[in-house]
């Protein structure tokens, strides 16, 4: 049987693949630090083999690419403002630790890498929407990383033979993810304040805007691309998003509603390294491996909210 490696099973996405994975009776090994992943994460993925390690550890990730059919590549520090106070750290866990694992990958013969890139490579140009042949314009550390780790994959791509896939998402959002750090999304922020019936914070006026996208439809790109003909996506960038924005004060309108929370927004300076507006076009990944969003805006809101409001337990809005 064909064994997939998930990096950073641990976090939000990466534990997810790896549940559909098995639940579609697949071999799965994992890979997780815990630096920013949860032990809690792991329940319900015993069936799972697991090696706690950093990626840069090399013995252990060769260790974790052997036998391996197709790594998924989610390990990374997912977080803007945490890259623009620690850049060494960043640039350690998303190149140095991309470049490990796509050696470790390359000397065991794995056949394709899936790699976790980000829609944060477009920075802020006003062109909307986003196209992968657009010049890439990081603004923030996290966002270089992801764009190294892009040029890297289409290196091992073309001088070793190794087929390479990214994936730019575009502002992920489901159950599961951390509500509790300042380095979460601002859905699962906003969520679980809302639930306890304490007042969100939006960095800026609110207008700026998301391609918001549940997580179900990430887990299926990812699949799609994992099994699509080398000719259509080796070496290539695809956009996994729905082709759809949502301003952030809209969101709070729609969480509102979902949550019952009626009282006021706080609005806070703007954050440095934040992007104001982020709009996917995702005709290339619908052509190449048929990707197309299943799950609305407001359906995964209600299925987040659900799963936020089960885990608040009783007092909970």
């Amino acid at each position: 049987m064909d064994t997939y490696l998930v990096t950073g099973a641990a976090g939000f996405i990466g534990r997810s693949i790896a549940a559909e994975l098995l639940a579609r009776g697949k071999h799965v090994r994992g890979i997780d630090n815990f630096s920013t992943g949860k032990r809690e994460n792991l329940r319900g993925l015993e069936a799972m083999e697991f090696i706690e390690a950093d990626i840069n550890d090399a013995d252990a990730t060769a260790r974790a690419c052997r036998g391996v059919e197709c790594v998924f590549h989610e390990a990374a520090i997912p977080s803007v403002p945490r890259s623009v106070e620690d850049p060494v750290g960043s640039n350690h866990a998303g190149v140095s630790g991309t470049v490990q694992l796509l050696t470790a990958a390359k000397d065991a013969q794995v056949r394709r890498v899936v790699f976790a890139g980000s829609s944060a490579v477009y920075g802020n140009s006003p062109t909307l929407p986003k196209t992968e042949d657009m010049w890439p314009s990081p603004i923030s550390p996290y966002a270089v990383t992801k764009l190294a780790g892009e040029f890297y994959l289409q290196c091992f791509a073309r001088v070793y033979g190794m087929e390479t896939v990214t994936l730019r998402y575009f502002n992920v959002f489901g159950p599961r993810q951390d509500p509790t750090s300042h380095y979460s999304g601002v859905l699962a922020i906003f969520a679980l304040k809302m639930l306890a019936g304490e007042t969100p914070t939006i960095y800026g006026d609110g207008e700026q805007s998301r391609d918001f996208t549940f997580i179900e439809d990430v887990v299926r790109g990812n699949l799609l691309a994992s099994e699509a003909p080398a000719e259509r996506v080796s070496g290539k960038v695809f956009n996994i998003a729905t082709g759809r924005r949502v301003s952030l004060n809209q969101a709070v309108k729609v969480l509102g509603a979902a949550t019952g929370y009626r009282g006021e927004v706080r609005y806070a300076q703007e954050r440095g390294g934040d992007v104001k507006h982020s709009l996917a076009d995702i005709s290339l990944a619908k052509k190449a491996f048929g990707y197309e969003p299943a799950v609305t805006f407001s359906e995964g809101l209600e299925r987040t909210v659900a799963w936020y409001r089960e885990i608040a337990g009783p007092g909970a809005a």
